[in-house]
């Protein structure tokens, strides 16, 4: 057993001992149904387990706080010392060996597996058995875990596409009854990220270990589960029958008004609200979310009301298992709310504009149980005007310090990252690992290896996804810059913890960058007594974060060698075209152009002071109701828009900046001119515009 999973084995006593022995058998189907059940949650565990994770990260990290604890080397291959657990079998000639991933000799599940890239192979061992029950590269097992086990069970892997497979990561569960041994093969001086959650159960659990077969035994299970993943909200089923209780209130400006009371024992399924202002961001923000349970002195719920659905500053849709958010403004959280005896709904407007809620809270029959039973708990918390950098420079962010007895079920962050550099090799913020300490870890028992791979994608894109336990709603852009939102909601992998949970989010930027403010939310459930490091919010920290303004872009690391051209500088003719104002332009400014027809052109004139080899970048806004555009140089195709030779600028609900470029092109010195072509708008468009802050040439 290898000496991290030895201690989690031992760690796990102190579960058992204070919460007793197993329930019915864990099967494969059983874990698949935990996917959607959220009303779990709110009872610790049983049987007990401890969430672990094995990871790529740079095993220099020992010393918590000392020298290394900031090292960096997580996977990208040539690492001082191998990424993995123990070498079995030295590199031979050709660079290649044998090493061990994990090896969990307990009951368990592997419950979430993660790669960026992953150049070897691995074999799986579950049990005794001395045949693996996975073999092949290692970068279908952490992508695509049932993939082989659906051919041999004669089932279409698209069934598990939409739903169990999120972005890079993967959700589809393989309990084992005795043990788990991963061996990874292949070369060190190749990538070879990865992480593997294991919940790793006391030994009395009663698992039934991963077949093929399963996934035909449990197929019906899977589809029904898979339906939900795919579309959280429309295929959601709640159990309470009652009608709505409504909410309608207006929170004055300096008051706290109370929008809901309710009497126990029960427990909210749906919380859904509404907020209506002037000032719609700002309001958003500045009222806060106070939900109270059980007459405690501090509600358990302490957050700004549009940042509690994981999705602020603003409105930005998406939908997932716990949270939904439309683009209507409608906002709702499906986290089940279990009360003894008595719950309220308050908000605190710290704003100077009335703020009108609306909405309705779904309250069912609950029996709360003193043993097991635990309130939800979402603690908000802001640093503003952080200094971001890497290496030693960096620092650990504390995201929940908690005493007691709970489990963790989720994070959001929301970020405004002022860098100015326009692509992700430089505006990067997020280099920095997540460390979890549960209960008596000396070190991390959860220890990442970027911020984007625990948002469960990679390689910093600033991609609009969602999926049903990860998203990124916002990302302003160009790059990483601007105000940016992720969140991961731990439901197969939640993270139980008897006496003690330290989770910590490493701020580790590409390059120094001054001006961050980063707000982040901990959502987990608490058993009676338990103790946070939370602090009441202040008027400073629900102001709303404003961007630099008059930013220019930067030519530096990922944008290095490139001249920029301001589109409203190097404008051809002026005609059917408007100048907009704003913080997120560079300059401070948007170049609009209101095309009559599709087929329609405009034309900037590009000076090229040296000859050589250029990549050409159009800097454009994505917005609701602008249209699709083509662009050439000198009337010639250089690549942009793909095969599609087209770029679509339209964004439902948001307002970003994207980059477009050419492939390599050959440029002699003087001018060179690019055309954009109208090529029409979407049906669903309101309008016909198209915005381009600036243009680039980047010697290549």
């Amino acid at each position: 057993m290898t000496r991290f999973a030895a201690m989690s084995c031992v760690l796990l006593s102190a579960f058992v001992a204070a919460y007793g022995g197993p329930a019915r058998p864990i099967t494969t189907g059983s874990l698949v149904e935990e996917m959607i059940d959220l009303a779990r949650l709110a009872q610790f565990p049983d049987p007990a387990y401890k969430t672990v994770q094995f990871s790529s990260y740079d095993r220099r990290s020992k010393l918590p706080g000392g020298p290394g604890w900031f090292a960096n080397s997580d996977g990208f291959g040539r690492e001082p010392i191998p990424n993995f657990e123990a070498v079995l079998v030295e590199p031979d000639a050709r660079g290649v060996g044998e090493y061990l991933l994990c090896d969990v000799r307990s009951p368990g599940a592997i419950v979430r597996t993660w790669t960026a890239a992953n150049a070897g192979r691995i074999r799986m061992y579950l049990d005794d058995d001395d045949k693996p029950v996975f073999e092949g590269t290692a970068d279908e097992f952490l992508r695509r875990p049932y993939l082989q086990s659906a051919r041999i069970a004669g089932i279409d892997p698209k069934l598990f596409e939409a739903a169990f497979r999120q972005r890079d990561a993967c959700y589809f569960p393989l309990p084992f009854a005795k043990r788990c041994r991963i061996v990874w093969i292949g070369s060190i001086q190749k990538i070879h990220f990865y992480e593997v959650q294991v919940r790793v159960y006391e030994a009395a659990a009663k698992v039934v270990t991963f077949q093929p077969k399963d996934l035909a035994t449990y197929r019906k299970t899977i589809e029904r589960v898979g339906k939900v993943l795919a579309h959280p909200s429309a295929a959601w089923k709640y159990a309470s029958a009652k009608p709505p209780t409504p909410i309608d209130v207006t929170a004055r400006p300096g008051q706290t008004t109370e929008a809901l009371s309710l009497a126990g024992p029960g427990a909210i399924e749906r919380l859904t609200l509404r907020a209506r202002a002037k000032d719609l961001d700002r309001a958003l923000r500045q009222t806060v979310l106070h939900i109270t349970f059980d007459g405690y002195p501090r509600a358990q719920v302490q957050s700004p009301t549009g940042d509690f659905f994981g999705a602020a500053p603003g409105i930005n849709p998406y939908d997932s298992v716990p949270f939904t958010v439309r683009g209507n403004g409608e906002m709702t959280c499906r986290f089940v709310m279990p009360f003894a005896r008595s719950c309220t709904i308050r908000l605190e407007n710290k704003g100077d504009q009335p703020v009108r809620v609306t909405g309705s809270a779904l309250v069912g029959t609950h029996r709360w149980d003193d043993g097991r039973s635990m309130h939800f708990r979402a603690r908000w918390r802001v640093d503003h005007d952080l200094t971001a950098a890497g290496g030693e420079g960096a620092r650990d962010l504390p995201f929940l310090v908690a005493q007691g007895k709970g489990v963790y079920v989720g994070t959001a962050a929301m970020l405004l990252n002022p860098n100015p550099v326009p692509t992700p090799y430089g505006s990067w913020w997020g280099e920095g690992d997540e460390k979890i300490f549960v209960d008596n870890d000396v070190r991390p028992s959860t220890f990442g290896t970027g911020s984007e791979d625990y948002f469960n994608y990679s390689w910093s894109v600033p991609d609009i996804f969602g999926f049903a336990y990860c998203g990124q709603p916002r990302d302003d852009g160009p790059a990483n810059r601007g105000f940016v939102v992720n969140h991961r909601w731990h439901v197969l992998d939640a993270i139980p913890f008897a006496k003690h949970l330290a989770f910590y989010m490493e701020l580790y930027s590409h390059e120094r960058t001054e001006g961050v403010s980063y707000a982040r939310l901990a959502y987990h459930y608490g058993a009676p007594g338990l103790r946070d490091d939370h602090v009441d919010l202040t008027n400073e920290d629900v102001r709303p974060p404003v961007l630099p303004a008059n930013w220019q872009p930067a030519a530096r690391m990922g944008a290095r060698g490139s001249t920029f051209f301001q589109a409203e500088d190097v404008l051809a003719d002026k005609a059917n075209t408007t100048l907009t104002e704003g913080n997120l332009w560079a300059g401070g400014r948007l170049l609009v152009w209101r095309p009559a027809k599709a087929g329609n052109e405009i034309s900037f004139r590009l000076p090229v002071r040296q000859a050589g080899r250029y990549a050409v970048r159009i800097t454009a806004a994505l917005r609701p109701g602008s249209g699709r555009v083509s662009a050439k140089l000198d009337g010639k195709d250089v690549g942009f828009g793909g095969d599609a030779k087209t770029v679509d600028l339209q964004a439902d609900h948001r307002t970003m900046l994207r980059t477009f470029s050419s492939r390599p092109v050959s440029l002699t010195r003087g001018e060179r001119v690019l055309t954009l072509r109208y090529q029409g708008k979407r049906p669903d468009a309101a309008d016909e515009t198209v915005g381009v802050d600036f243009l680039w040439l980047q010697k290549r």
